[in-house]
Order: C-alpha cells, then structure tokens, then sequence
C-alpha cells in the first residue's frame, strides 16, 4: 500500500462560528458572546441552548480574538520566589483557584529576590499583557513598577509589602502576630526568649521581629538573642547551634516562620540532644499542614490565608474590572490579625517553678 501524498489544493474544514452556534441555537450572536463571556449576564435557558449547540458543532470561542476587541487577556501574572516553603504552594493553589472562579487565567512565573530575575519575569508578563500581576514573597524596584504603572496594570503584593504607594499589599498583622508570639511565651513562663527572625529584608520578617521586641518590652525583659535566619532552614538550623553553643542558653525561640521552625526543632533534638519543650520550647508563623503533624505538634501563629487571598483577588480585580467604588481604585494596605495556635511545642513553665 502506498502513501496517498497530500492535496495542496485540498479545502480546510470552515472554522465554526459564533454566527453558525446562533443560527443553530436560534439566538443572536450577541447571546452566544454573552454566554461565552466570563461575567456576562444571559438566562440559563439561552445558555443551555447555546452550550449545547456549541457542542453540536465543535465550536470554541477565540479567547485572543476578542481581547483584541476588549484590550483585555483576562490573564493575571503570579510571581514567586521560592516554593520550599509550604505556605506558598497553598497559597497559589488557592490565588488560582479563585482567580479562576471569576473567569480569569493565570500565568504563574518564578523569580529569585535579585533584582535582575524579578525584572525579567516582569517584562515578560509585560508582553503577555497581563491585565494584573500578583507578587508572592518578591520584592519591586521603583523601575518595575513605574513600568506596570505606566502600562496600566495593577500589582498587589501578597505577604510582602513595600512603602512604595503606589503598589497595593495584603498581610497578616506581623506586628500583631510577633507581640502575640512574644507574649505567649512570657504567660507560660519563659524568660531567656531568642528570636530566629525572618529575612531582614522583607517586610514580613521585620514586622514580626518588631512585634516580638515590642512584645518583650511591655512585659520587661529584652530578647536573649536576635539573628537573622534568612527564611532558609539552612541559615535557621546554624542560628540554632550558635543559639546554643554557650552555657547561657534561651529557654524558648519564636521563629519567623514554620518552615525555618522545623529546621530549629530539628537541630535542637537531633543535633543537640535537647527535648522540645522540655528544654525548649518553640513557636512559628504561618500554621503550614506540616505544623499539626505529630512530629513537630509546632505552636504557631496561624496566617489567615484564605481571607489574604479573598482580599488580594478582590483587590486587584477591583482596580481592573473599574470597580464603582472610587475608593477600591487606590493602592491599599490590609492587614489581617492572625492566630495563635496552641499545640505541643511550647512549655508552660509556670506550672514547674518549684522543680526547675
């Protein structure tokens, strides 16, 4: 059997269109635009006869060809540094998830914390033109974001914030949620508290470290130790044994975050015989799954991120949809309080000052 080569001239199959859904559907094309129109208002007895003759024919609307017409790709740009943290998977997870409820696409870049690889991305998101980008533990030069302000697209940094007023930001209450941790461990008895602070050069890091020392100060005593643990277990786990390696050592550690409290807990158990709490005892930040296992049973603060991500998507999607309210067309600031969490990593020493 041989090889039927190919026709040139052969006819290609005519592309459906919308005219042909609305004939067979017998509505007007602007029904079928309607129902294929994220957000678009049409009765679920037209959108059923619409759908149903879409899937007769085959038919797809063309997503490019009509942002041509609305100047907008319904794409919003995620960007963010660094997965290993379980924060951040969950919280993409759940930016996506929602963007996507609301008839948006999602391009999701990763960027280191230079200055180069976070420009890059941004250029890039740039040329897709994206109608919104959300920053996730990344850092924006004035440059980047004149460019974004100039081109018309918003940003919205999610668990990071900059003074940059033009740029919007959704946190948790890391002020709060540091005093909070502070005075926890001051109830329950603890004295000599050394702080394993997130990287000094977020926002999230400073705001929790200011909070424990405010924290401290309210209740009279001064921390027992501050290093900056750079939110890598690496840098934590060698803070730890610096921590550690005198005979003066802390009797509790509030670390910036769950993902670096792992990697104390770790090193204090395995590398430095000591028992959490027994020894020590220990509170995070963020209430990762992993926090709750019974390996690690880690007192933390929990960070709302549901409630971050509602504000962040109706942030952002506020300044792009031309929301009516004046107001929500302005760069904000939310802060949402967190929570503490009790669980197992943390002594209450009160209980023990005639044995200890």
């Amino acid at each position: 059997m041989t090889d039927v080569p190919p026709n040139p001239d052969a006819k290609a199959p005519d592309r459906v269109t919308a005219q042909d859904v609305a004939r067979l559907a017998g509505v007007s094309q602007s029904a079928v635009s309607r129902v294929f129109t994220p957000g678009a208002s049409a009765s679920k007895a037209t959108a059923a006869k619409v759908r149903a003759a879409a899937e007769q024919l085959g038919y797809r609307p063309n997503i490019l060809a009509r942002s041509l017409i609305t100047g907008r790709t319904r794409i919003i740009g995620l960007v963010v540094a660094y997965l290993e943290n379980q924060f951040y998977p969950i919280a993409l997870e759940l930016l996506s998830r929602a963007l996507q409820a609301r008839g948006y696409h999602v391009l999701i870049f990763m960027a280191g914390n230079s200055t180069e690889g976070v420009s890059e991305v941004v250029q890039e998101l740039l040329d897709y033109q994206v109608d919104g980008i959300i920053t996730a533990s990344v850092a924006m030069t004035n440059d980047l974001t004149a460019r974004c302000d100039a081109a018309g697209i918003p940003v919205v940094m999610f668990n990071r914030g900059q003074s940059d007023p033009r740029l919007s930001e959704v946190t948790s209450d890391n002020i709060l949620g540091g005093y909070t941790a502070a005075l926890h461990l001051v109830a329950t008895g603890h004295r000599r508290i050394a702080h394993v602070m997130g990287w000094q050069g977020a926002s999230t890091g400073r705001d929790r470290a200011q909070g424990f020392r405010n924290g401290l100060s309210d209740a009279g005593l001064t921390p027992a130790a501050m290093i900056d643990g750079r939110f890598s277990r690496e840098t934590a786990a060698a803070a730890t044994r610096a921590l550690f390696a005198s005979g003066d050592r802390p009797d509790a550690v509030f670390v910036g975050n769950d993902h670096m409290a792992f990697a104390v807990m770790d090193t204090l158990r395995f590398d430095l015989g000591l028992a959490v709490p027994g020894d020590v005892s220990v509170v995070g930040y963020d209430d990762v799954p992993l926090a709750s296992w019974p390996a690690y049973d880690l007192t933390t603060i929990r960070q709302p991120v549901r409630r971050m991500v509602d504000a962040t998507v109706d942030l952002l999607l506020g300044q792009i949809e031309g929301d009516a309210d004046p107001g929500r067309l302005r760069p904000h600031k939310i802060r949402i309080e967190g929570t503490l969490i009790k669980r197992g990593s943390v002594r209450d020493r009160t209980h023990h000052e005639d044995t200890d």
